[in-house]
């Protein structure tokens, strides 16, 4: 596979089916930041976490390239099942979703109550974890947008808002397991 291929040079991609759009167009920005939320999670799965987080972090990065792939199907050339309804091979389901809920409680049930707002901080791994929620907060908002002019599974939007709940449960967690200190926002 040929790293450069010179087909962008006039500032033009190709989306799954061959069909071209600018490198601006809104569903690339899209799948871009999707690309931008792995980048940050594997900065964040680099730094030392325990196992089962790490674990959890290379099979939500995964399935981010299989998120990436549904942003860069057009609808005509998604696929359709028995009964029309348009699907795409490289999914994500609600066992996806299960997981990271499942996930999310299990770090949950030994965190102290939330009292307040936290701001971001106290460590620098718990700060990448930060990041890595914030970039996931914005593509979830370029789903939504993306979704007001075209088909996108809804599925996408449940997965994307429930990582972004559970990258926020792991910074609480990592903070716990680091001994740092959680700053509260007090207005």
């Amino acid at each position: 596979m040929k790293i450069y291929t010179k087909t962008g040079d006039q500032g033009k991609t190709s989306l799954f089916g061959g069909s071209r759009v600018s490198k601006g167009h809104l569903r690339i920005e899209t799948f871009g930041t999707i690309d931008e939320l792995n980048s940050y999670i594997g900065l964040l799965r680099d730094q030392q976490i325990d196992a089962l987080s790490y674990d959890a972090l290379v099979k939500i990065q995964k399935e981010l390239f299989s998120v990436g792939a549904v942003l860069a199907t057009p609808e005509e050339n998604m696929k359709k099942d028995k009964t029309k309804k348009k699907i795409n091979a490289c999914s994500i389901d609600t066992s996806h979703v299960l997981f990271l809920e499942k996930e999310i409680d299990r770090m949950d049930a030994i965190l102290a109550p939330m009292t307040h707002f936290i701001l971001p901080g106290g460590h620098t791994t718990v700060s990448y974890c930060h990041l890595s929620r914030s970039v996931c907060r914005r593509a979830e908002r370029l789903v939504v947008l993306l979704a007001e002019n075209t088909f996108i599974q809804p599925i996408l939007l449940e997965y994307l808002n429930r990582l972004s709940d559970y990258l926020f449960v792991l910074a609480r967690k990592l903070s716990l397991d680091l001994g740092a200190k959680e700053e509260k926002w007090l207005p």
